[in-house]
């Protein structure tokens, strides 16, 4: 892993798990922290941008209660739900 590589590692992991609301810290972080390590570069630069999109609307995709209409985010929307096995993921 080269070095940018490692820190832009660090830094993803460490802005999923402190999100700002529990819920969101438990869910990004385990995802990142099971995940990242084996994502390549353009999958890590779309988490990245995940992470700046508000704790409420991730929320409401990752529960369903929203479609995430997002193209960008869509695949990796569902990768999470799936990860964290919950119901209707696509």
């Amino acid at each position: 892993m080269s070095e940018k590589f490692e820190i832009r590692h660090k830094r993803a992991l460490f802005r999923a798990t402190h999100r700002g609301t529990k819920e969101m810290d438990w869910m990004l972080g385990r995802y990142a922290e099971a995940k990242l390590a084996e994502m390549p570069d353009a999958s890590l630069s779309n988490f990245e941008l995940l992470l700046t999109v508000s704790d409420q609307e991730i929320n409401d995709w990752l529960l369903n209660r929203e479609n995430c209409d997002n193209p960008r985010y869509q695949e990796l929307v569902a990768d999470i739900r799936i990860f964290h096995k919950l119901d209707n993921a696509a």
